[in-house]
């Protein structure tokens, strides 16, 4: 064997042991991949009690509870499914009936997720292409949500110049 076919063994070995590798850990991480799941896919997959991953959806309008020691209950929902939630802690200002929430945690033996992380949406324009896509797919997407930043503001008018009219030079 030459210089040149040894290289080329070494080499091609070489990938064959990380394309190997690369497919063991895609797929270990095949479930972890996705940034959240929608109470209808935990529905349709049956996760178990105790597996840990993300919920997202939005705050069902009069579900909100609050107990004592900062225990809150609430239902998440997509449309097709919901799924109630429980928190111990402090829940974001943005956080309100309503509106996309995205919590981690896991379910328990009783089907309610026990969320020790809560985010919510930042912003009613700002849609991540995840939860656009999905909100599509379930018929929820209202063809408003991008125009909103626009509404009612008009461009100053500028003069030749490009100062706007009225401002001091």
């Amino acid at each position: 064997m030459t210089r040149k076919q040894r290289r080329m063994t070494i080499i091609g070995g070489s990938l064959a042991v990380l394309a190997l590798a690369a497919a063991l850990v895609l797929n270990a991480l095949r479930d972890s991949i996705v940034f959240f799941s929608t109470p209808t896919m935990v529905a349709e997959k049956h996760v178990a009690p105790g597996k840990r991953f993300r919920l997202g959806g939005l705050v069902q309008p009069g579900s909100l509870r609050r107990g004592d020691n900062l225990a809150v209950t609430f239902e998440v929902a997509d449309g097709g499914a919901k799924l109630p939630v429980a928190f111990k802690g402090i829940l974001p200002d943005l956080f309100r009936e309503g509106q996309g929430v995205v919590a981690e945690g896991a379910l328990d033996a009783d089907g309610v997720f026990k969320a020790d992380t809560v985010l919510a949406k930042h912003d009613e324009t700002y849609m991540p292409k995840d939860v656009a896509d999905a909100l599509k797919k379930q018929g929820h997407w209202k063809d408003d949500y991008g125009a909103k930043a626009s509404d009612g503001v008009k461009p100053a008018a500028t003069t030749a110049q490009g100062n706007p009219q009225g401002a001091i030079r």
